[in-house]
């Protein structure tokens, strides 16, 4: 069969099926499309790059809606170094979409746009009968200057810290889209307190705190820490994870235990993978603290090739991002005659 897999694109489809048709050349572009890079990069002027993201917000709870309208695209922005200045929002609409629904959205937005100095320059809303939910893409443009620019590529030694939500974006999906099914192995305010949790579905805040400390950064979204493969391809380097390094919040736990999953390969949208040199760890781990922003150390890359994932004495190989379980629970394939 020649359909495309649920979720983004794979790699080896960005390579055969949109890399060779990007239109003409142009200088301006220091770092267009790339396997692993979730952000382009302009030149602005003299000193400092334009870092240029977009993405679509669709499949959410409709009260988290308006937050990650601003979330996803500025955190891929934060994570090059760059603050989010200017925003580009497309929203597009269902049927019957309230005047109420909308200003709470856009006041959401404007919220966030306050919160970290942003602003809204232009857009498209409107209401149409083929959409089925709200649909919103969002473009952020930050600066950031040509020497405190971070990419999301390695070093032989450097570490590997990551920020404490791993596994959180699915555990909040399930509590919002399957809560009767998790009452079984959770309460009511379990569930209740998962789902105010989705506010740290961001890596925003954490890699604005972190980037003066590591050599690059990456927001572990769909896939979640398989990430490390794009990092370890284009690097030209190897890594070892260890799992009894990684910190997860008891309530994401339980939900991984009662999916039967592990927290590798599951989405985790605002967790900060921060490439970090390892003089600068543990200063960079007391800042995060100092801030409120639980993080901790997992592992290092390596010269050797190898990708490898230490549980106790056991050494496998890490994960691989195939089919993000996100999809398969929450947005499953219609079945074939319905």
């Amino acid at each position: 069969m020649d359909e495309l897999p649920l979720g983004k694109l794979r790699n080896e489809d960005l390579v055969d099926l949109i890399f060779p048709h990007l239109g003409a050349e142009d200088r301006q572009v220091v770092y267009g499309p790339k396997e692993g890079f979730d952000a382009a990069v302009m030149e602005y002027d003299a000193e400092r790059y334009a870092v240029i993201a977009t993405d679509p917000t669709l499949g959410v709870p409709r009260e988290t809606f308006g937050f990650f309208s601003y979330h996803f695209a500025a955190s891929d922005v934060a994570v090059f170094g760059a603050t989010p200045k200017w925003l580009v929002l497309d929203v597009l609409l269902p049927p019957k979409t309230t005047r109420v629904y909308l200003r709470t959205v856009m006041r959401a937005i404007d919220v966030e746009c306050r919160r970290y100095g942003s602003s809204i320059i232009g857009g498209h809303t409107g209401l149409y009968p083929w959409i089925k939910e709200p649909i919103s893409t969002t473009t952020v443009m930050g600066l950031v200057r040509k020497s405190n620019l971070k990419l999301p590529l390695a070093k032989p030694g450097d570490r590997i810290v990551v920020t404490g939500k791993v596994g959180l974006e699915f555990a909040v999906s399930a509590a919002y889209f399957r809560r009767y099914e998790l009452s079984k192995v959770l309460s009511f305010r379990e569930i209740e307190r998962l789902q105010k949790l989705y506010r740290f579905e961001t890596a925003l805040p954490d890699a604005l705190l972190a980037r003066s400390f590591v050599r690059g950064m990456h927001d572990a979204t769909e896939g979640g820490l398989t990430a490390l493969h794009e990092i370890a391809d284009n690097s030209g380097v190897g890594f070892r994870v260890y799992s009894e390094r990684l910190n997860l919040d008891p309530l994401v736990r339980k939900v991984l235990e009662f999916y039967g999953l592990e927290p590798w390969n599951v989405s985790s949208t605002g967790t900060l993978i921060a490439i970090t040199p390892p003089e600068n760890v543990d200063s960079l781990i007391a800042e995060l603290h100092k801030n409120g922003i639980v993080a901790f150390e997992i592992g290092e890359f390596t010269e050797e090739r190898e990708r490898i994932l230490i549980t106790g004495k056991n050494e496998e190989k890490f994960p691989e991002f195939e089919m993000d379980p996100y999809n398969e629970l929450f947005h499953p394939k219609p079945q074939e005659g319905r």
